[in-house]
Parts: structure tokens; C-alpha cells; sequence
């Protein structure tokens, strides 16, 4: 059964142009928007496949594009991807759910080194689908390949929530900081970068 994610039901109506606008300025203003892609980057082998899943209006998907990897971004939003695909030319780009997340069906059938779900992807999921999520988007990447999800804490998941779809999505926790340029994790932090392996 399909379930609407946060992303259309808990924001105004004209979010996602402000969206796509918001992250315009900032780049015009100078600001550093690349700290997942750095993260990425430093883990990922020259020319890696990687998954940039909740990839917003483009902006990771096109600093990994530009760092020499071989970047797809996925959303749910149709607004957002086509920005993408006019602000950050050069990966492949689709329109999915990430919940029932298929690539094959939209010609991508090749499995990816690393996924990434950056900018809060996983508090704009549609409740209660955070496992599937997981697992639909680990199944895109190769056995010994990672998953990297970092989201605000006490927004729609604690951690120990998070864990649990963790291990119920077949994953587990291998790392874990409490920002993107890995300061040190903490209970007292608000905020998770998770590295997720395939158990086993």
C-alpha cells in the first residue's frame, strides 16, 4: 500500500520552489554545501556508484558528479528533480519513492558502492515506512558497500528508533558521528550520521 511521505503532507504549499530557491542562494552566496560529498568521498574508491537517495534539488549528487564518481539521485519529488537536473547536469536522475525504491524499472539495474541520505531524508519518509526505506535502498547496494543516513534527532525519530529499522532493514551500525565533518558521537547530540553495512 502506498503511503505519502512527510515531504508532501507536513509542509506548506510553494515548499518545495523555497526549497530549490533556498539551496540557489546559498550556493551564490559561497556557502559550503559540500560536507556529505567530502565524507563520501574520502570512504568511496576513484569512480564509485553511488546512490544519492532523497537527492533534493541536486546539489550531493552533483559535487560526487564532479568529483569523478558515478552519481544517481532519487525523489520523490518531481519539482525537485527536475532543479536537479538543471542545476546539477550530469548524473542520472529519476522520480521514486524510496520506500519501493525499484531502479531496474527505470533502467538502472547496476548496483551502487554507497548510498547516502543526507539533508534530513529520513524525517520526510512516510511514517511508520523508515524500515522499508532502509532496506529498499541497501538492496541497490553491493554486499560489502555502505549506507550513510544522517538526519536531526527529535524531529520525527530518536536514535534508538532509528536503530531498531536499522536491524529490522537487515543493516547495522558500523560507525556513527554527530555531524558530517565526524565530531565525535554523543547521547547529548541533535544530530546523527549513521554508516549502515549489511549484517552478516
Amino acid at each position: 500500500m502506498s503511503r505519502t511521505t512527510r515531504w508532501f503532507t507536513e509542509t506548506e504549499e510553494g515548499h518545495s520552489q523555497w526549497y530549490i530557491e533556498r539551496f540557489r542562494a546559498m550556493a551564490a552566496e559561497g556557502a559550503d554545501l559540500a560536507g556529505e560529498a567530502r565524507l563520501m568521498d574520502a570512504m568511496l574508491p576513484r569512480g564509485a556508484r553511488v546512490l544519492d537517495a532523497g537527492c533534493g534539488p541536486g546539489r550531493l549528487a552533483g559535487e560526487l558528479h564532479d568529483r569523478g564518481h558515478r552519481a544517481v539521485g532519487v525523489d520523490v519529488d518531481p519539482a525537485l528533480i527536475e532543479a536537479a537536473r538543471k542545476d546539477h547536469p550530469g548524473p542520472a536522475y529519476a522520480v521514486a519513492d524510496l520506500a519501493g525504491l525499484d531502479l531496474a524499472a527505470h533502467g538502472i539495474g547496476e548496483p551502487f558502492d554507497a548510498a547516502v541520505l543526507a539533508g534530513n531524508v529520513m524525517c520526510f519518509v512516510a511514517p511508520d515506512s523508515e524500515t522499508d526505506v532502509l532496506s529498499s535502498v541497501a538492496r541497490h547496494v553491493v554486499a560489502d558497500g555502505f549506507v550513510v543516513v544522517g538526519f536531526g534527532l527529535g524531529r520525527t525519530l530518536t536514535i534508538e528508533q532509528f536503530d531498531r529499522h536499522v536491524v529490522a532493514a537487515g543493516l547495522r551500525v558500523e560507525h556513527r558521528f554527530a555531524t558530517w565533518d565526524l565530531k565525535a558521537w554523543s547521547e547529548s547530540a541533535d544530530f546523527a550520521v549513521s554508516v549502515l553495512r549489511h549484517q552478516g
